[in-house]
């Protein structure tokens, strides 16, 4: 089927009735294509929660959902035209809905992929700007009639690549193709990941694997096609693929070495995403695991990015990776006079009903030593969500514990020291000899 059409026949168009019924298409089309993307958007809002379509991908579907079903709708709607008569109005909407079409199914594509937290980047808007004014130019030389002079130019161009001659459209073929299957891959690289993230009958830390190994796969698959489709022999990679080899040998052990520690802690699940590690003077909640490195986040909120090797070679404090519960104690020091017996269970009774400490097991009050200024005591209990921090549970649980002292009458000694004053004047401790070689 060919887009091609006369400005003259177009212009005898429009006296007859013909042009009249080809507009009313139009418009139906358009207007069927709209009703028709915003069910099935609505549908798919509805459906969020069982992962068909999220809701802040809402807004990014309809705008390239209606176009293409238009660009059906008018095909469909120009074939049945020409069955009876010619049609070159609807010839002349189809190009123009179809470039809509593209453009937005482009940028579909690639806020899918690189929009983060719902924004676009600058670089994001600026290529969305080109690509865009690169199909509006392409429409226009199209309706102008001159396409076919326009690919006769480039093909006739040839650009010297060593010792052969490249012509101008294989180099735009070869960058479309590359350009059109690595947005693909990406694309189906970023739903891939958002679906295995949503099956809770696999661990996190698989599926984590699965995602970066199915979108590594699909970039690769994408980078070879698009070598064939631009006519690029892919034996001239061995050349290529031993020089990255002795590469990665020689300078790049540290970033290899990372990126194979990350695979090992993921698939042997030894840390996943949410616990609560200790990794050399780094303590806090795992928030990312990647590849080559992993984030840390720390109580007050500062992000550390530990490189996977380190994880691996050096030892780790997992404090969540069996158990989730975390001990916490708190000391106070009394005077030796204090019935030990009796304020221990007051210590107990007194924090069971502070939120966030378990009763399973129960907390519990220890005479931990005999220090030089009273007795030692310790106050042990466990909590379960430690990701949310000890500093305001301790201050609750240490406001608790004065309060009974000052109930039972305890007194907290102080720290004393014995100052002795020498009086008299001081002595001389030199021998004799040595005594008169002073005077």
């Amino acid at each position: 089927m060919t887009l091609s059409f006369s400005w003259l026949d177009l212009w005898s168009e429009v006296r007859i009735a013909s042009f009249i019924w080809q507009a009313v298409t139009i418009a139906a089309s358009i207007l069927l294509s709209l009703l028709v993307s915003r069910v099935v958007v609505h549908w798919g809002s509805a459906q969020s929660r069982t992962g068909i379509v999220e809701d802040n991908q809402s807004r990014l579907v309809l705008p390239m959902l209606w176009p293409i079903a238009a660009f059906a709708i008018l095909a469909a709607s120009r074939m049945a035209f020409l069955k009876w008569q010619a049609a070159p109005l609807l010839t002349l909407a189809l190009p123009v809905v179809g470039s809509l079409a593209l453009v937005r199914l482009v940028f579909y594509l690639l806020r899918r992929v690189f929009m983060r937290n719902g924004n676009a980047g600058g670089l994001l808007l600026a290529f969305e700007k080109v690509f865009a004014a690169l199909v509006w130019l392409g429409l226009a030389v199209h309706l102008t009639g001159l396409w076919p002079d326009l690919i006769a130019y480039l093909e006739h161009t040839s650009i010297p690549t060593g010792r052969h001659q490249t012509s101008l459209l294989v180099i735009i073929q070869a960058i479309a193709s590359i350009g059109a299957t690595l947005i693909l891959a990406l694309w189906l690289g970023a739903v891939l990941e958002e679906r295995l993230m949503k099956v809770g009958t696999i661990h996190s830390s698989a599926r984590l694997v699965m995602a970066r190994a199915g979108r590594a796969s699909l970039i690769l698959v994408a980078i070879l096609l698009s070598l064939s489709l631009a006519g690029i022999d892919l034996t001239v990679l061995s050349v290529f693929g031993g020089a990255l080899g002795v590469g990665i040998g020689l300078g790049l052990q540290k970033i290899v070495s990372s990126y194979v520690s990350g695979f090992v802690i993921l698939l042997e699940r030894s840390m996943a995403v949410g616990d609560m590690v200790s990794v050399a003077t780094f303590y806090g909640q795992v928030t990312q695991i990647n590849t080559r490195y992993t984030v840390i986040r720390s109580l007050d909120g500062i992000e550390t990015v530990v490189p996977n090797d380190i994880l691996i070679s050096g030892a780790v404090q997992n404090h969540s990776l069996s158990d989730r519960k975390l001990r916490v104690a708190t000391q106070v020091t009394v005077a030796y006079e204090t019935d030990v017996e009796s304020i221990l269970p007051k210590l107990i009774d007194a924090v069971r009903g502070i939120p966030r400490i378990c009763q399973d097991p129960a907390p519990h009050a220890l005479l931990t030593g005999f220090g030089l200024n009273g007795l030692e005591l310790e106050l042990g209990f466990w909590i379960e969500d430690p990701e949310n921090g000890k500093g305001n549970l301790l201050s609750l649980v240490n406001r608790s514990i004065w309060r009974v002292l000052n109930e039972e009458n305890i007194r907290i000694p102080y720290s004393q020291h014995e100052i002795r004053m020498a009086t008299g004047a001081p002595q001389s401790t030199l021998p004799p000899e040595l005594s008169s070689i002073k005077q």
